[in-house]
């Protein structure tokens, strides 16, 4: 499935890279015509019919370059249609189970739950006030009035930084153990959110590891189902082959399948898009004189030819995609109908339309080489009962249709 995605992908990137380089070419163009109009208004009544001229000219090249990428991007989609063949012929189809066998990835623990509460701010003591005895103050005069007056300030200071220092040390015991209590509850808080998330983890965990287990039981049984051809098994291995067939988005196809063990063939039912999903446009123009992008039709026998061609690939390449992936050779002939659904235009309702029924044998199938034959050819080397115009949903005659 990768390799053939990848083949995929690198066309896509070539059409890609057309397309881009349009887009390019088309963005370019409708700037220099912005630039054009934008110069034109600025300009003197001298210079307008130049300047008009101008904006004229890089309009249309707008519009041609637009055309342009409408013709790059009907060129890419087409060259998908065309290619259905081709691009599975590189791919080997085998799927090979045990690649799907799956390991449980867990992402993980949020180890920051794991980190204890930052213990609190440690209040220290405050420092003790000490009495500081004033300076014996200078002068002939009154030295010891000023020393009284000294000394009794300061007691007075001292002793109401005694009371402050001691009013905060008796709150101080107060304080730290309530900053102990906040931080054991925090802590408490925390180991209880951590053993929640462990818990929600490891179920999680849990989960995943058994939808895992069931996922590989449920490949060891298919394994050994298919080991032993039991039918169920046989029918979930072409499902997982075809799902891995990687068709363009303008042609993604169905498919239904039924094994018989007695008979060893697969039933396989395979649904197209209806005409009416794949464009039936030549290419695109642009005409000046109505300053309009129209689009060409194809003729009708190139659009009957490129649908009636689709179908005829999806069928050889169901054919080969589930031959090459049976390694075993557990599937001996594919009985294929390849048709699509729509509605009856005759009374509304939803209907069924055949436009390929075949029948072939593994041996029968193996002799041909893909790679350069005629799909309308070799169906018809295959006695395929072939609808004449799937394009107007004439339905192909799949009775009678037998293997070999």
């Amino acid at each position: 499935m990768q390799h053939q995605a990848r083949l995929a992908e690198q066309r896509q990137r070539a059409a890609g890279r057309e397309q881009a380089a349009a887009a390019r070419r088309a963005e370019q163009a409708f700037k220099a015509e912005q630039r054009a109009t934008a110069a034109f208004h600025r300009a003197s009544e001298a210079e307008r019919k130049r300047l008009e001229k101008e904006a004229a000219d890089a309009h249309v090249a707008a519009k041609q370059a637009e055309v342009e990428q409408l013709n790059a991007d009907l060129s890419a989609l087409y060259d998908q249609v065309d290619s259905l063949l081709e691009a599975t012929l590189e791919v080997d189809d085998y799927v090979d189970l045990e690649a799907l066998r799956q390991t449980a990835k867990h992402p993980p623990f949020d180890r920051s739950l794991e980190m204890p509460t930052p213990p609190p701010v440690v209040l220290l003591d405050p420092e003790e006030p000490i009495f500081q005895p004033p300076v014996t103050p200078t002068g002939l005069f009154g030295r010891k009035k000023k020393l009284a007056e000294a000394q009794a300030q300061a007691e007075t200071e001292y002793a109401a930084a005694r009371g402050a220092w001691e009013e905060e040390m008796e709150q101080l015991p107060g304080r730290r153990r309530q900053l102990a209590e906040r931080h054991a509850a925090a802590e408490t808080k925390r180991q209880e959110h951590l053993a929640q998330s462990r818990k929600v983890y490891e179920a999680e965990c849990a989960a995943r590891e058994s939808e895992v287990a069931e996922h590989n039981a449920s490949l060891d049984q298919l394994i050994a189902g298919l080991g032993y051809g039991v039918v169920d098994a046989v029918q979930e291995y072409v499902g997982i082959v075809l799902a891995n067939s990687v068709y363009p988005e303008a042609f993604e196809v169905e498919h239904e399948s039924e094994f018989d063990a007695a008979t060893a063939e697969l039933a396989l039912r395979t649904l197209v898009p209806g005409p009416d999903r794949v464009p039936t446009i030549k290419s695109y123009k642009y005409v000046k004189a109505s300053d309009e992008i129209t689009p060409v039709a194809l003729s009708q026998k190139d659009s009957k030819d490129r649908y009636a061609g689709a179908v005829h690939q999806v069928a050889l390449r169901t054919l080969h995609e589930v031959f090459e992936a049976d390694r075993r050779g557990l599937i001996q002939s594919i009985s294929l109908e390849v048709g699509t659904n729509t509605i009856n235009p005759a009374t509304g309702h939803d209907t069924y339309i055949p436009f390929v029924a075949v029948a072939v044998p593994r041996d029968v199938f193996a002799d041909i080489d893909l790679s350069a034959v005629v799909p309308s050819a070799t169906l018809e080397h295959l006695g395929a009962s072939v609808s004449k115009n799937p394009l107007g949903l004439v339905p192909a005659n799949v009775s009678g249709v037998r293997t070999s």
